[in-house]
């Protein structure tokens, strides 16, 4: 539709009546968010240095210890999405820009002051490695204050001021 139709609907009132329908691409399943971690690891094999493997594994174990608990994240909160992207777009797009310099080129040659391609590359996936461990971080401290929280309230219950009674004697 164009300019004039989309004035003369505008004026009539009739854009008002008319559905416009936004399809939105679904949200990646855990499937596919493992499965760009893989993919970035099967295209990196052999092709980078060590350090750089390196840094992709501790980016992809953290990745797959978190998948499974994205929705104790809260499906919408900023670490699930920063879990999500990190491993669907940051980690792939940062991996393939240094993949397709050549290696000597990137390894080499001084892009970013003194920094070469492979420098500014592993100071990317310091970054992602580092974020990805405080989520980590900040998921398990949740869960560990629950666990505690869950004692307490055990103990308010159950318990006695100097704990539980757990001798085995006779029934009383």
């Amino acid at each position: 539709m164009g300019f004039w139709q989309n004035l003369r609907d505008s004026v009539t009132g009739r854009a008002a009546e008319r559905e416009y329908e936004f399809e939105l691409p679904p949200a990646p399943t855990s499937a596919d968010i493992l499965s760009s971690i893989a993919d970035v690891q099967s295209d990196t094999a052999g092709k980078v240095p060590p350090i750089v493997t390196a840094r992709i594994n501790r980016i992809a174990n953290t990745v797959a210890v978190m998948v499974p608990r994205l929705d104790q994240l809260g499906g919408g909160s900023a670490q699930a999405h920063t879990v999500v992207s990190t491993a669907t777009s940051y980690l792939p797009e940062a991996v393939g820009g240094y993949l397709r310099l050549p290696r000597e080129w990137a390894d080499t040659r001084p892009i970013d002051g003194y920094k070469t391609s492979l420098m500014v590359l592993i100071d990317q996936l310091e970054l992602l490695a580092s974020t990805m461990d405080k989520i980590l971080d900040a998921a398990n401290r949740a869960d560990a204050q629950a666990l505690i929280a869950h004692g307490m309230f055990l103990q308010a219950k159950f318990g006695t001021p100097s704990g539980p009674d757990l001798t085995l004697g006779p029934p009383a």
